[in-house]
């Protein structure tokens, strides 16, 4: 199950709100942070997606919002990597080559067609936390090991070289949804991320920090 917060982390924006309306399965305290996030990074954000990696890989832990029209488009499976843990993933990192999931705000790029096929690139905004997503190739793809039957056969979805990676099915729609300049959250109750997050704590520095970025 996922963690629980503090109580700080718990007082909600008024986008945290809506965000809990909007998808009521999710940990109120995980779309806070999220909410807290985008605000700082970007006010006017158009998209955005969250995933809580506190959840086990057999439940839906991905939501993708339209935050203008206050929909939600997806609630999906996605895959950590295989370094992260087996169901649970309980280990992240930013190292190249650890075939771990990276938490944290992460700005979408361009779509591509890759050896993953349709392929979403993705822009770490922390340092030391994801900024080598690009150069690690973190994007999210669509893969045949996240899905229903796989869990089914395994008690578990595949896990990735740390993309987070979707059903094959819903990976295009999903992608264009996020793509070109929009957001992706990924959460785990690391405490010391929690603790030092520029983008949850909000200095002007974190800000100016997502512009050059």
């Amino acid at each position: 199950m996922s963690q629980a917060l503090t109580p700080a982390q718990l007082s909600q924006p008024p986008l945290g709100r809506v965000l809990t309306q909007l998808a009521p399965q999710a940990n109120p305290g995980v779309l806070t942070l999220a909410a807290r996030a985008i605000n700082c990074a970007d006010p006017g954000a158009r998209r955005l997606a969250v995933i809580d990696y506190s959840l086990p890989s057999t439940q839906p832990r991905m939501w993708v919002f339209d935050l203008q029209q206050q929909r939600l488009l997806f609630r999906e499976l996605v895959s950590h990597g295989a370094g992260s843990g087996d169901e649970v993933a309980t280990s992240f990192s930013n190292i190249p080559e650890s075939h771990q999931s990276s938490i944290g705000l992460f700005r979408t790029l361009n779509s591509y067609d890759g050896s993953n096929g349709y392929s979403l690139r993705l822009k770490g905004l922390e340092p030391g936390i994801n900024d080598n997503a690009f150069n690690r190739a973190i994007v999210i793809h669509g893969a045949d090991y996240v899905s229903e039957a796989f869990i089914e056969q395994t008690g578990r979805i595949g896990r990735s070289h740390g993309c987070p990676a979707v059903r094959s099915e819903v990976a295009i729609p999903l992608i264009n949804s996020i793509k070109d300049e929009q957001y992706l959250f990924t959460y785990y109750p690391d405490q010391d991320w929690l603790r030092t997050s520029a983008f949850l704590r909000c200095p002007t520095s974190a800000h100016q920090l997502a512009m050059k970025n």
